[in-house]
């Protein structure tokens, strides 16, 4: 599996990531959903440099231009609640991509809130074989809700290329998914960011808190398990 750290350069891409950080600027909802959109926005952009292509003509009011066109079929798959805002950064750049959903929730398996688990109840996708699939998700802490999302995706088809993108990675998560995947040159894992560690409770230092509470609204407490 490839990694690819997009913060390792300098861009505009920075000042959208602290303002996602930054804890007064997290008071404004909408501002905080537009900034998941711009960053799936850029790494839209990113990942396009690594499509196929081929020259096609366009005809012109005054003749035809060669064009380099990608004919490769995408499907952009988000993992709800958090991912929608991100996934619709990366559905305006690719505009005739098909889509594919599905939700996953973390759980506490212990009264201590340390041991996490996490379950998948919902998919809705189109078939994935032979397409390139990209799976959006804000954060990727673990790397368990990635690796569940990408088996549950695969029930609709194997994909013939597949990119995982996120707004910050947890190291330990990344390393998690990098022994996963190992050997497999089809995938690639984009980061806007990598932070260091995770704590007790599996969340991403410094990371920026609950994306999906910061964009949608606090929800109720994570910490039961529905049977």
């Amino acid at each position: 599996m490839n990694v690819i750290n997009l913060s390792e350069q300098n861009s505009i891409l920075c000042r959208f990531l602290a303002e996602l950080r930054d804890v007064s600027i997290q008071k404004d909802p909408m501002r905080f959903r537009r900034n998941l959109e711009r960053i799936g926005e850029i790494c839209a952009y990113e990942i396009s440099k690594q499509l196929s292509y081929e020259t096609v003509k366009v005809q012109t009011p005054l003749g035809k231009a060669p064009t380099a066109l990608s004919p490769e079929r995408i499907v952009l798959a988000t993992i709800f609640r958090a991912g929608l805002p991100f996934h619709q950064g990366f559905l305006n750049y690719f505009d005739r991509a098909e889509n594919a959903f599905v939700s996953a929730y973390r759980y506490y398996k212990d009264e201590e809130c340390k041991d996490v688990g996490i379950k998948i109840e919902y998919i809705a996708a189109p078939d994935l074989t032979d397409k390139t699939l990209i799976i959006a998700d804000p954060m990727l802490a673990t790397g368990g809700s990635m690796e569940l999302a990408l088996k549950a995706f695969h029930t609709k088809g194997e994909a013939r290329r597949i990119h995982f993108a996120c707004v910050i990675a947890a190291h330990p998560g990344v390393e998690y998914l990098e022994k996963v995947f190992a050997g497999r040159d089809d995938i690639t894992l984009w980061c806007a960011a990598i932070d260091k560690k995770l704590n007790d409770h599996s969340y991403i230092v410094p990371g920026l808190g609950d994306a999906g509470d910061l964009a949608f609204g606090e929800k109720m407490s994570e910490s039961y398990q529905w049977d």
